[in-house]
């Protein structure tokens, strides 16, 4: 374990956030039936250890499953179960081994399934899951989460309910080290974004997060395309890690299909390395 005299390898981890665009009919055009095997070639593209999706439903998530061999996934649907949209996590049982799994809302009631939030339009979950790294035995935490697209206090009030359950399974885990990505429905400049870059101190205790996007030279561009591919505008994707990492790479994947796109938002991916002297206590 860290800090011992005879350490294991450090641990290098690829991982991605991927909002799948929902399975609606109107998508003319665009229908899951036809995105799905380019979103499952993105994710074997890439290749990352772990993958968050969002807005999946079970359907969609079985499409993957069955493209996606060498993976496994974890999550519940937002009203409980497997109703509605999955903030799912995939992982290469190969590398990773599931120790602990769950799920909370964002809301008031964090823990009661479909529950909404503040001034929250649909209910908003974050799926989280711990995993040991086979190679270096550390323990990785992943948060994956989607934050509500018209409540401004709920996607603050959201924010700040993922780190403080980070901040707790921290304390429960002291040598692991923690990961937060998924759609935030918002640019970098606002509120949630700034407080989770630790750019808010009258909104409590700073999270101590490194955004993956510093690593990347001059304008990020959008995350979000609405099919129409393009770099004009900002994020609203992000992966975020706790300061025991160090960020290798990070990239937005444009990737397309004979001008046609796997999603309405581009997958976000970072190659993660954990710093030799990384100390979760030290958070």
């Amino acid at each position: 374990m860290l800090g011992s005299e005879h350490q294991l390898p450090q641990p290098i981890v690829k991982v991605m956030t991927f909002n799948l665009r929902t399975y609606t009919a109107y998508d003319a055009g665009n229908e899951w039936s036809q995105r799905a095997p380019w979103a499952a070639q993105t994710i074997i593209d890439q290749a990352p250890a772990i993958v968050g999706v969002q807005e999946a439903y079970r359907l969609m998530l079985d499409d993957l499953q069955s493209q996606l061999p060498d993976y496994a996934w974890i999550g519940e649907g937002r009203r409980g179960g497997s109703e509605d949209e999955h903030c799912a996590i995939f992982y290469r049982p190969e590398k990773l081994e599931l120790l602990e799994q769950g799920q909370f809302w964002l809301s008031e009631t964090p823990e009661i399934a479909g529950s909404l939030g503040w001034d929250s339009d649909y209910p908003r979950i974050c799926t989280w899951g711990w995993f040991r790294h086979r190679v270096s035995d550390v323990v990785i935490r992943v948060y994956n989460v989607h934050f509500d697209h018209m409540g401004e206090q709920a996607r603050m009030e959201g924010a700040k309910l993922v780190v403080a359950m980070m901040k707790q399974h921290a304390a429960t885990e002291p040598n692991s080290a923690g990961i937060l990505m998924g759609d935030m429905n918002g640019t970098p400049s606002e509120p949630p974004l700034l407080y989770l870059n630790g750019q808010l101190p009258d909104q409590g205790e700073l999270p101590g997060l490194q955004n993956v996007y510093d690593k990347l030279e001059g304008e990020y561009g959008r995350t979000f395309h609405d099919f129409e591919g393009g770099v004009d505008g900002e994020p609203i994707d992000y992966i975020l890690v706790e300061s025991m990492w160090q960020v290798r790479s990070a990239a937005i994947d444009r990737c397309h299909f004979n001008g046609k796109y796997p999603s309405d938002h581009y997958p976000v991916i970072a190659e993660l390395e954990l710093r030799p002297d990384g100390d979760a206590q030290e958070q």
